[in-house]
């Protein structure tokens, strides 16, 4: 029978599962959006996702504050709430930057016609994609699952940047494409971020998992030492 500290670890699981997922539909939801046609895009269903988020956030909180107080964990247990925490915080920063995204894609006119031309579809399916395996990390406290993630971020910033170069390299002939072109580059960063944050909670995974402290942009110097 489980004892009542091992129920709060799997309640404190669950309900970063659960925000994890919320967080992931909100992805989905802003890249549809981003990817329609202006008049289109509402985000009503992103922004009471969002609330629900935010309550989760601080369960979240109050779990650990009472195992912190009152059970004394040690060892992975210890890492585990110890990453909880954090995970919790960069699941929420994502769900900002998903409502952020929505907000600069209603700006963009001949939004159609900017992301066929600067590849944005593509870059917005990978973020997608890098979301849903960062839960499925988290789900699975799957170590070995952090290499993938960190490959697929280092993807997604290349390509955000090379997105904006040229975006930036369009305005600069295309007075007509400035306002656009600026909400765009908003968009990438926010899209670029929202991947940097799925790394940072696939790099707390790792933590709890192994024991150790593996940063995505050290990953390479690990690989050539292997």
């Amino acid at each position: 029978m489980a004892t009542h500290f091992e129920m709060e670890l799997d309640n404190l699981k669950s309900i970063i599962k659960k925000i994890g997922k919320l967080a992931e539909g909100q992805v989905s939801e802003a890249v549809k959006i981003l990817l329609q046609e202006p008049e289109a895009a509402e985000g009503k269903i992103i922004k009471k996702t969002e609330n629900k988020i935010d309550k989760l956030d601080v369960k979240i909180d109050e779990i650990c504050q009472s195992i912190f107080a009152l059970k004394q964990p040690v060892a992975s247990d210890l890492r585990f709430i110890m990453s909880a925490m954090q995970i919790s915080n960069e699941i929420e920063r994502i769900g900002d930057l998903s409502i952020s995204i929505v907000k600069k894609a209603k700006n963009i006119k001949e939004k159609h016609d900017l992301i066929v031309k600067f590849n944005i579809a593509d870059i917005s399916r990978q973020v997608e994609l890098i979301t849903a395996k960062t839960n499925i990390c988290f789900a699975e406290q799957d170590g070995k699952a952090t290499g993938e993630i960190f490959v697929l971020n280092k993807d997604i910033r290349n390509s955000c940047e090379d997105a904006i170069h040229d975006i930036i390299n369009e305005m600069k002939v295309n007075s007509k494409a400035v306002v656009s072109g600026t909400n765009l580059v908003i968009v990438l960063k926010h899209l670029e971020r929202i991947s940097e944050h799925c790394t940072n909670i696939a790099e707390y995974v790792y933590f709890t998992v192994n024991a150790k402290i593996i940063k995505h942009d050290k990953f390479d110097d690990l690989r050539s030492e292997d």
